[in-house]
């Protein structure tokens, strides 16, 4: 039995042929993702903002407008009631009431008892309390991780590979990441910790992928070196197309997976993993490669320059 081979050993795609218009819609989407993300902003979880969360399961659709009432007559003004998935899961997040712990629970005790009574086969599936102090540092620890992550990761590349890889990968990290905090600023879905997590994730997935890519690309420039740059960097990409294919759908498949019949709690994280996943191998194949072109890579930046040795060169036209 012959295996399934999803990319023919062949396959000679141009890829460069479209990099202008790739990297134009890539710096369009990055500022249209910047612009949302100011103007929208984020539906920070409690994490980020601090408060109490009561989750509750519904037996009918309640219009917002009945529970939003139900908690004023509790004394709860500034209420923030989402759904989750669908008109039967919502969550109630309010303030944290001044007491501490105790209050706290006091709290969720009393609004427990009247969504109970109010609305007969609603219960509350959870409840999350954090303070004001907390969320404010979980929020700079956050921001700072992501920072970090991409920072080091490009010098890391810097130093392994020319200083052309380390900005072209540290460039496809922000076009990631970017991409990523606009879908979440357009569908306001809850951002909280575990989407933190998924980004990071992401910038790891991406830099696998992207290292491959460069990888193969400096093999290429050691290898033929009187080659153009366009066709190999065309070679390179074909020939770990079928690794990067094969690795994408395999995630993409448990993410779907997830994203479906998953639990609601980690619905953010799914959905903000799986868009990675296809901005990852776009960034990847046509962002990461395509700037190394408007970075003046030359075929020769991996030849040694030892004086007196002869050059032997190679070279190999592509059909």
């Amino acid at each position: 039995m012959f295996p399934l081979k999803l990319v023919p050993d062949n396959t000679n795609i141009p890829f460069l042929k479209y990099r202008n218009v790739a990297m134009v819609l890539s710096i369009l989407l990055i500022v249209a993702s910047i612009a949302l993300c100011a103007v929208r902003g984020f539906n920070l979880g409690i994490d980020f903002v601090g408060g109490q969360t009561v989750r509750v399961h519904f037996d009918r659709a309640v219009p917002i407008d009945e529970i939003r009432s139900k908690m004023a007559s509790l004394g709860f003004e500034d209420v923030t009631i989402q759904e989750f998935g669908s008109a039967q899961e919502i969550g109630i997040r309010t303030e944290l009431p001044d007491g501490g712990d105790t209050a706290a629970e006091a709290a969720a005790t009393k609004m427990r008892t009247t969504i109970e009574k109010g609305f007969p086969g609603a219960r509350v599936t959870g409840v999350e309390s954090v303070s004001s102090k907390v969320s404010n540092e979980l929020f700079r620890t956050g921001a700072w991780a992501l920072g970090v992550a991409m920072v080091g990761i490009a010098l890391y590349i810097w130093f392994s590979f020319e200083w052309q890889f380390g900005v072209g990968a540290l460039f496809a990290l922000f076009h990631d990441v970017a991409l990523t905090l606009g879908f979440f600023a357009v569908t306001q879905l809850e951002f909280d910790l575990n989407v933190v997590a998924a980004i990071l994730t992401i910038i790891g997935y991406s830099l696998n992928d992207t290292i491959v890519v460069y990888d193969r690309i400096r093999e290429n420039m050691r290898k033929y070196r009187k080659m153009e740059m366009v066709p190999l960097l065309n070679l390179s990409i074909n020939e770990t197309l079928s690794r990067t294919v094969v690795t994408s759908l395999s995630i993409g498949i448990v993410l779907t997976i997830l994203l479906v019949l998953g639990p609601e709690v980690i619905f953010g994280f799914t959905a903000s993993m799986l868009l990675g996943i296809v901005i990852g191998t776009f960034s990847s194949v046509y962002v990461s490669a395509a700037i190394l072109l408007w970075l003046r890579l030359k075929p020769d930046s991996f030849v040694q320059k030892a004086a007196g040795d002869a050059e032997r060169v190679t070279s190999r036209e592509l059909p």
